[in-house]
């Protein structure tokens, strides 16, 4: 009993707010009850009203969804929209090309005509946000679901919006729609009306030797010296709505944008951060945290690390393959760098520790209160994870070594010309082989580098292999085992030369006279129909062995949240790309004993670190320069150094890259881009006195915009304010 005691005071002591202050990736909707008092104590200076309103503008107005995993902040009155680099870093790479390398020299638009669009790029604009959860608990009782999973469906939640709009009187109108999702696990439900633009331009960016200034290396690291940053533009229809890309578009009139503080911050300010955080599982149990560790974490590692030192070394030798693989290689290299500073940090900062106690507290409290659903939902999970754990390695190993790695098995299907070979039927078979003439045209010129292709297939069937017995490997290895006699390599080899997708001449050559028993028989498709057949007996299985796991894990999530709130303690959700407020402050941190990191980074450090032979560490020359004469404007300490990042103690993942941080004022000074190498486990468990969001200080970025570029015209643009000067 009386150890029983002790841990129980131990856990309680661990989730007092005092210790978790500054955890939590918070609803809007909450805040006025539950976080309003908190911000105004550790320094807030406005009324939360002012940061979200229901009804009125607010700065929340201001905060756009850009693209699909990044953030980003309208900071002019005409749509001029602030995100980082590496956001922005698929639309420039998009964008370049050998004659206009925009990733290597940067883009800046000197007037709107010359500002580009970018397709596919969408900017979106949450207009309000509903609590149905009581809506959703009354279709769930009246539809019929046999599995009892509805309240988790992504398709079932679409398919009861219509009716919660149609109930409440609500018309979506141009570019607007609504999304409903489940918080908590399916124990709430909020609805998102939103406004999505689709005519995206490039207004600015700046050479990677800045907005990517330490690559790899300098990833997820403190202290940073990174201007990740540049700038898009929203462009609408004469009435301000939406609307595809047209040179009769003009800039939008926003309702809202905000005003820029050249003060900056000190230690211990207070700042907060509004965003679209894309994951995190804070609900865990331990069993889990192993799981994530020996699967993902582990698979992210060891595959990504084969593939990007093919890549590298390809790129390394040609331009025109680093601009087409450039921002493939930077979004593998960041989670991959990710995976391997979560799992020494989890190991590190005895996270399996803490998620023990945290449940065994859980579990307590389910004795003291004389329920089992507790405990059974803990054991139920311990069961799923234990039985489903050699699948899931394996379909980690199969994603990221053969779906998401091999863009040239991104082949288009066949089905339709299969078909109509089948029927016999000539003018079938001409109509099947026209629809897919153009659809193979874009295949190619997805792929315009099959050499480079071709290497990277054999490195990822040899890492696939590495990692997955003979007897589990999916059916491709047993046509590579009969035809090649277990060489891979001579396999791949075989698809860039004998199939109809292993070039353009290839399939010119079929498409004239297609024929079943070819197509059939054709080693790329062949390998494509055993990668998909490989995912779905994975994902069956795996279904089949979780399904009562969602039940479980909401009964689990639902007694964390009673228990906290029984202990005086604001609740949040997992983090799910909705947009969410963190609050913290300015602070150092000591990573180690003996070690302390300052809050704030200067230029005299990027030139500290610069190396001209190592192409992550190039500083430009034109920013050598002005850090020789200390030209900084309006934009210097008043120290005379030339500020470049800060810390912040906030919560946040990915989806926050870009986010807005705001001073006590909500004026901007800066944007989030990265997070510590140390805090990398946030993800799983926060820890306030390691983990920093990694800000590039607005003042920097201005510095780039007017004195390196040139481009004062858009700085003239925003709304900026500056006392201390």
């Amino acid at each position: 009993m009386k150890k029983r005691f002790s841990l129980l005071l131990i856990t309680a002591a661990m989730l007092t707010p005092s210790a978790y202050a500054d955890e939590g990736m918070w609803m809007l909707t909450d805040l006025q009850k539950q976080n309003a008092v908190a911000m105004q104590e550790l320094g807030l200076q406005i009324p939360v009203e002012q940061i979200y309103s229901p009804e009125g503008i607010s700065l929340k107005d201001a905060v756009v969804h850009f693209g699909r995993g990044c953030t980003g902040e309208v900071i002019s009155a005409e749509g001029l929209v602030l995100t980082n680099h590496h956001c922005g870093y698929g639309s420039i790479q998009q964008l370049s090309s050998v004659e206009h390398d925009y990733l290597t020299d940067g883009f800046w638009a000197m007037s709107r005509n010359e500002e580009l669009p970018c397709k596919g790029l969408t900017i979106t604009f949450i207009d309000r946000i509903l609590d149905v959860t009581s809506f959703v608990e009354e279709q769930l009782k009246k539809d019929t679901d046999p599995k009892g999973t509805n309240y988790l469906s992504p398709k079932y939640l679409r398919s009861i919006t219509p009716r919660f709009l149609e109930a409440e009187q609500i018309t979506l109108g141009q570019g607007e729609s609504a999304e409903l999702k489940a918080f908590y696990g399916g124990n709430r439900y909020y609805l998102f009306i939103k406004t999505t633009y689709s005519d995206i331009r490039l207004v600015g960016a700046p050479p990677s030797s800045i907005g990517k200034f330490g690559a790899d290396t300098d990833n997820w690291m403190w202290p940073r010296h990174t201007g990740d940053f540049s700038m898009f533009r929203i462009y609408a229809n004469a009435e301000g709505k939406p609307a595809p890309y047209s040179t009769a578009n003009q800039p939008l009139k926003v309702k809202k944008h905000l005003t820029i503080n050249l003060d900056g911050y000190r230690e211990g300010d207070f700042a907060f951060v509004m965003g679209f955080p894309g994951s995190n599982w804070r609900y865990m149990i331990s069993d889990e945290v192993e799981e994530r560790m020996q699967t993902t974490n582990f698979m992210r590692h060891h595959v990504r690390d084969v593939r990007q030192q093919v890549l590298m070394k390809e790129m390394l030798a040609d331009d025109a393959v680093r601009i087409h693989y450039a921002s493939k290689y930077a979004s593998s290299a960041n989670y991959w760098k990710n995976a391997i500073g979560m799992n020494e940090g989890l190991v590190r900062l005895k996270v399996l520790d803490t998620k023990r106690a945290q449940q065994e507290a859980l579990l307590a409290r389910g004795r003291e209160v004389g329920t089992p659903i507790y405990q059974q939902a803990f054991d139920t999970i311990r069961r799923m994870v234990s039985r489903r754990h050699d699948l899931l390695y394996h379909q980690q190993a199969l994603g990221e070594a053969l779906v998401n790695a091999l863009d040239f098995m991104r082949i288009p299907p066949t089905t339709g010309l299969v078909t109509a070979l089948k029927s016999k039927d000539k003018v079938a078979i001409q109509a099947a082989a026209d629809s897919l003439k153009p659809r193979v045209k874009r295949y190619f010129a997805s792929v315009p580098f099959p050499e480079v292709e071709r290497k990277v297939g054999k490195a990822m069937l040899r890492t696939y292999s590495q990692y997955i017995p003979a007897e589990q490997r999916i059916g491709i290895f047993q046509v590579i085992d009969k035809y090649f006699k277990g060489d891979s390599d001579a396999f791949v080899d075989a698809c860039f030369e004998q199939s109809i997708f292993g070039s353009p001449e290839n399939f010119d050559r079929f498409i004239r006279k297609p024929s079943l028993k070819r197509l059939m028989s054709d080693w790329m498709v062949l390998f494509q129909q055993s990668i998909n057949a490989g995912q779905m007996m994975l994902s069956l299985s795996l279904m089949d062995i979780s399904s009562h796991y969602n039940e479980a894990h909401r009964t689990w999530v639902r007694g964390m949240m009673e228990m906290k709130q029984a202990n005086g303690q604001p609740i949040y959700p997992d983090a799910n790309s909705t947009l969410r407020l963190t609050y913290g402050r300015v602070r150092p941190y000591q990573p180690a004993d003996g070690v302390e990191y300052n809050y704030f980074t200067t230029l005299k450090g990027v030139m500290e670190k610069e190396d001209p032979t190592n192409p992550e560490f190039v500083v430009p020359s034109r920013l050598k320069q002005l850090y020789q004469t200390k030209d900084y404007g309006r934009y210097a300490l008043p120290t005379g150094e030339m500020p470049v990042g800060f810390i912040i103690d906030t919560d946040n993942t990915g989806g926050n890259s870009g986010s807005p941080v705001f001073n006590a004022k909500g004026e901007l000074i800066g944007t989030g881009f990265d997070r510590n190498y140390e805090g990398l486990t946030g993800d799983i468990a926060f820890r306030p006195s390691s983990q920093r969001a990694v800000c590039v200080d607005i003042r920097y970025t201005l510095f780039i915009i007017e004195k390196f570029a040139g481009a004062k015209h858009l700085v003239d643009e925003m709304t900026i304010i500056q006392t201390t000067h």
